[in-house]
Formats: structure tokens, sequence, C-alpha cells
């Protein structure tokens, strides 16, 4: 748990979804990358937040910048939050489309909460099937 404040909320297969933590007399939804997924609500709309976030997100491809002179896409292998004082991390890895037959890719390990070079792709990235 990131906070000793921070309560897991988890899904009904008990795959944890994120947090929520008090904030004055609201509380705040906190999804597993450490971003902010509500503003200041009461309890049940921060677990609402969440639910409706889930974490199928995870599985899309993300852009990660500043490893080469273009955004690389890559793809969430884990998300490990911060614990009991130890520094949590996500590892990604250069996206290969789902090639098994291709030689294992560059993995990169970044710090939790998400850092601001890891992004969802956008319209103008480039396309990363073309070399």
């Amino acid at each position: 748990m990131p906070r000793p404040d921070w309560t897991p909320h988890r899904r009904d297969d008990r795959e944890l979804l994120g947090w929520i933590h008090p904030e004055g007399d609201a509380w705040v939804a906190v999804d597993v990358l450490g971003r902010v997924a509500s503003g200041a609500t009461e309890w049940l709309d921060a677990e609402a937040a969440l639910e409706e976030r889930g974490i199928a997100w995870l599985a899309d491809p993300w852009m990660l910048e500043g490893e080469a002179e273009r955004p690389l896409r890559v793809r969430i292998l884990e998300v490990t939050p911060d614990e009991a004082g130890v520094p949590g991390r996500i590892v990604v890895k250069i996206d290969d489309f789902g090639d098994v037959t291709r030689p294992s890719v560059q993995q990169f390990v970044l710090e939790w909460p998400i850092p601001a070079r890891l992004r969802p792709p956008t319209e103008t990235d480039p396309d990363p099937r073309v070399i």
C-alpha cells in the first residue's frame, strides 16, 4: 500500500483497482499507476470512479519518451506500487506486436507512480511499424 491512510479497492475477483484516501472530509480515488481517478468526493463515488476506470487500459499500448530520438511504443509488463518504504516500479517493454518469434525486446524500469514520460499514444505519434 503506497501510504498508510490509503485503503485498497478491489474488483469482485480481488484484482486491485487502486486506492481511496482521505482528503479533508472527502475521499480521493487513485488508480494502480498512482494517477488521481477522482476529485474529492463521497466514498461510494470514489469507488465508482475506480470501478469505471477498471484496469483494462494496462494492456493498451503506451508511449515512452526520453529513451530514443522519438517516443517508443511500449507495453506495461509490471506495476508494483510503493510498499513498506520500498520504492515501487513500472516495467515496460518495447511493443513486439505479439510476435512470439521475435527475440526478447528491451525492457525499461520506471519509477512508481507513473512518470510523465510514460503516456498514452496520441494521433501525432509516429507509426511504430514504420522504420
